[in-house]
Formats: C-alpha cells, sequence, structure tokens
C-alpha cells in the first residue's frame, strides 16, 4: 500500500471519528450534553492553570528548584491521568468493529487507531498546568528552548501513560480484576521509589534526571521514551488485534451468581424486594458497578489531598467543594439517570398500582445508605482538623433533604433506557435536561454554603444546611409521592419513549 493511500484512510477515519456524534439518532440531546461538557472542561482548565501559577510560588524558594518537585513526583500526575481515562477513553476494538465491512486491512485500522490514541487532545489537557508552571520556573534556567523541551517531555509521558491504560484497558473488559495489577504497580512504585528509603528516592531521583534532560534536549530521554513506547505499541497492537475478532464474534454470556437473599429486608414487604433490586444491581451491572467505584476513587482522592497536604488551604472554596462533592456526587451520578434502568421491563412496574411508590421510596432509602461511604472518607479531614463534625452533618443532611429531592424529579422527565452493560463512554446517554439537573444539584449547594460561611461563620452556614436537610429528610414521604403522581401523569409518554430507546 502506498503512502498516499495510507494517509487518505487515515484522514478519512478521522473525519469519521469527528462526525460520529452528528451521525447519532440523539444529536440533539448530545449538542446540549456537549455544550455542558465543553463548559465543565473550561471550568477545570482555568482551575489547573491557576494551580500552575499558585504551585510555583509555593514551591519557589525550598531545598530544590520548584520544577524538580514537579518533575520528580511525576508518578502521581500519572496515575490522576491513569484512572481518569475510565470515564472518557474507549479501545480501538469499538471503534473499528464498524469498518470490518470495507475493504481496509485490519492492520492499517490499528495502527490508525493507535497512532490517534497518541495524539489525542486528552493528552494534552494537562498543558494547562504545565505551561503556566514552565514559563515561570523553567526559561530562567534553561532559557525558551528548555521549557519547550520540559512541556514536550510532560506531553510524552502521557502518551506513554496512554497507551500503558489501553494495555489494561482491553484486559479489564475481560475481567474488571485486572485493575489490581496497574493499581499495585503504581503504589509499589511510588512506595518504594519515594518513600521507602528517604536517602534514596530512585524513582523521584529518576524522575527529575529526565526531565532535566528533555530541557536540555539531550538525548538519552528522547531514546528512554523510544525504548518504553515502542514495545508498548505492539503488545497493544496484538492485543487489540485479538480484541477485535473477540468483539465481532461476541456471543451472549450467561454467567451464574450466587444467590443473594437477604432474608433481613424481608420484613418491609415491597419496598425491602426493591432495596434487595437496588444492592445486587450494583454487584452485577456493569454501569452501577463502575460509577460506585468511579466516584469512591475521586472521593478518596480529594479527601486524601485535602487531609494530608496543605494544597487546598489558601482556597476557602476547594474546602466547600470538597464536602459537598463526596457527600452529592453518587446521588448525582446515580439518579441522574433514575428509572432510566428500569425502562427495561417498565411494563412489569406498572401492573401493580403505586409499584413505582414503592421503587422510589427504596431508591431513596438505598441512596441515603450509601451517604455513609462519604461519611467515612470524610472522617479523614475531620481528624485532621480541616473540617468540623457540624460541617460534615450539615453536609449529609443536606444531600439527603435538599440534593436528593432535586435530582429526583427527573424520574418524571427521563424516558431512555439504560443498557445495564453498556460503558458509561457510550455516546448519546445524557439528554440536556440531566446534564443540567446533574450541574446544578452539585454546584448550587456548592455556592450556597460558600455564600453562607463568607457572610457568617461556619457554624451557621452548618446549622442552616442541617436544618434545611432535616426538613427535606422528614417530608421524604410527601415529595416522592408528588413525584409519583406526576410520572403517571406521563406514564404513556415515557413507557413510549422507553420502548424506542431500548
Amino acid at each position: 500500500m502506498t503512502f498516499s493511500r495510507a494517509w487518505l484512510i487515515y484522514r478519512s477515519l478521522s473525519q469519521n471519528q469527528r462526525l460520529q456524534t452528528r451521525r447519532h439518532p440523539m444529536f440533539e440531546k448530545n449538542l446540549a450534553m456537549k455544550i455542558l461538557t465543553y463548559f465543565f472542561v473550561a471550568f477545570w482548565a482555568v482551575y489547573l492553570v491557576m494551580l500552575g501559577f499558585t504551585s510555583y510560588s509555593y514551591l519557589e524558594g525550598m531545598a530544590l528548584e520548584a520544577f524538580d518537585w514537579i518533575d520528580g513526583l511525576m508518578i502521581f500526575f500519572l496515575v490522576i491521568d491513569f484512572f481518569s481515562r475510565f470515564s472518557m477513553q474507549e479501545t480501538p476494538a469499538q471503534n473499528i468493529k464498524q469498518y470490518k465491512l470495507h475493504n481496509i486491512p485490519t492492520s492499517l485500522l490499528l495502527h490508525t487507531f493507535l497512532l490517534r490514541m497518541g495524539l489525542q487532545p486528552y493528552n494534552i489537557f494537562w498543558a494547562f498546568f504545565f505551561v503556566p508552571f514552565g514559563l515561570r520556573a523553567i526559561p530562567q534556567f534553561y532559557g525558551i528552548g528548555g521549557f519547550f523541551g520540559f512541556i514536550i517531555g510532560w506531553w510524552l509521558m502521557y502518551v506513554l501513560n496512554s497507551y500503558w491504560y489501553l494495555l489494561w484497558r482491553t484486559l479489564l473488559n475481560r475481567n474488571f480484576f485486572f485493575v489490581i495489577i496497574p493499581t499495585l504497580t503504581y503504589a509499589a512504585l511510588a512506595y518504594f521509589g519515594i518513600f521507602f528509603d528517604v536517602d534514596n528516592q530512585w524513582l523521584f531521583e529518576g524522575t527529575v534526571m529526565l526531565m532535566r534532560g528533555f530541557c536540555q534536549w539531550n538525548p538519552q530521554p528522547w531514546l528512554f521514551f523510544l525504548v518504553v513506547v515502542v514495545p508498548l505499541y505492539i503488545v497493544n497492537f496484538r492485543l487489540q488485534k485479538v480484541a477485535i475478532y473477540v468483539e465481532i464474534a461476541k456471543t451472549e454470556v450467561v454467567r451464574q451468581f450466587k444467590s443473594h437473599n437477604m432474608p433481613f429486608l424481608d420484613r418491609f414487604g415491597v419496598i425491602g424486594e426493591y432495596l434487595k433490586l437496588e444492592m445486587i444491581s450494583m454487584i452485577r451491572n456493569l454501569v452501577v458497578r463502575k460509577q460506585f467505584i468511579t466516584g469512591s476513587l475521586c472521593m478518596l482522592m480529594l479527601c486524601g489531598l485535602f487531609s494530608f497536604s496543605d494544597i487546598y488551604d489558601d482556597f476557602p472554596f476547594m474546602r466547600v467543594f470538597i464536602c459537598i462533592y463526596c457527600f452529592a456526587c453518587f446521588g448525582v451520578m446515580t439518579l441522574t439517570t433514575v428509572m432510566c434502568a428500569e425502562g427495561n421491563y417498565i411494563d412489569g412496574l406498572m401492573v401493580r398500582k403505586e409499584t413505582v411508590l414503592s421503587l422510589l421510596k427504596a431508591k431513596y432509602y438505598f441512596q441515603c445508605m450509601l451517604l455513609i461511604v462519604p461519611l467515612l472518607f470524610s472522617l479523614m479531614p475531620v481528624m485532621e482538623g480541616k473540617m468540623s463534625w457540624l460541617t460534615t452533618l450539615g453536609c449529609l443532611l443536606f444531600t439527603s433533604g435538599a440534593v436528593f429531592p432535586f435530582i429526583f424529579q427527573l424520574a418524571v422527565y427521563n424516558d431512555i433506557t439504560i443498557h445495564l452493560n453498556e460503558k458509561l463512554t457510550k455516546k448519546g446517554r445524557d439528554t440536556k435536561v440531566q446534564m443540567l439537573m446533574s450541574g446544578t444539584a452539585l454546584f448550587l449547594p456548592m455556592f450556597v454554603m460558600y455564600a453562607l460561611v463568607e457572610c457568617f461563620n461556619d457554624e451557621v452556614a452548618a446549622i442552616s444546611m442541617i436544618s434545611i436537610g432535616l426538613l427535606g429528610t422528614v417530608l421524604h414521604p410527601w415529595w416522592l409521592r408528588n413525584i409519583y403522581e406526576r410520572f403517571m401523569k406521563r406514564r404513556y409518554a415515557n413507557m413510549d419513549g422507553f420502548r424506542n430507546s431500548r
């Protein structure tokens, strides 16, 4: 095959990927979702820019140069990048399937998608942090050429991380427990390379020397990149080649699960049965299980950074952000699609009167039970003295009595069925109403609480949150019945939407 034909195929595939959203039957809803997504991306981009400027001011004047501290802690940046890709990045095997009917060699398709993965825009997103930081830290030592070497070096590290992620992401599609291996690998590198022996921090010193080599444009760092990326590329190529045929020849596999009777819930009647359904759904179903794991990792990371570092001490809003986010995270992730999973069997729910009301009550009680998880995570900042028990209780009750009632309103309007074993990154799943409601439920309480803290103090803000949350929690039978009655008025339109989207 000539180079010109290969380049033409590459451009055609790239254009098809860009137009993939426009070909989706729910393009209008996707468009609204993309607009809100761009808003959140812009928010985090501005946050990283601010963090880049302030990090240099914080690290300046220490024993090492500011850029040495950032370079030496490279492992932690790569860990955050690795786990953040799970909610954003698909494997090539999922995209190549639709092109197999064309007269295009599979090897060329794989090379195209693997090359696009290395050049994807997400690999340069962290530049919003490194560019402002590098502009303040690098030119005074290595000049403008050293600054460009610094930025290119970090970009190449994220390219390596993308191929490392792809390797394990493909294996995770076969068995979720493969996530243990990269997690233990990162943990072992961080512990034995930095914390185990203070006098021999070989990983810290090695990454410092690596990035200094990029700044000086020495050949050794570039050779190191090639030595690592080529084997990773070859392994991914062979693994994706197998995954393509597995994806094409995929058959439905019915797995046997151990029966979970949960007799302690029998005393609650129909509501107890739906509580069992919610618990089993979290254990068995791919979407719900990964939402729980993703939310837990985000909460643990934020609480750990807030508790055991002083990076957020100069930002009062971050204390409010972390507290509200941790308690509202599960609810926003799962309740945004409330009743969408039930769209798979909505006809059966309409057989008996008030069955949907019992289901809504069970969902609310289950979400309140899940608040135990962020409560345990919040013990870290409480024990470190960075957050009071009153503030924690205020966020917990406000979530159960104000955030949950707000998100539950989507039960009236959701009419799109979610397939419980689809990918979290599947396009076309979230609607503009869901995105708007979830964003409001997450950020509005933050601004309300921050305003109360600034106008009064932490105690007044916490007591106000407790009062509002307690009122909404006590009145949950009333607002749940109101949602049920409005749902029943729209039941035929919703059922039609659920059936059409199965």
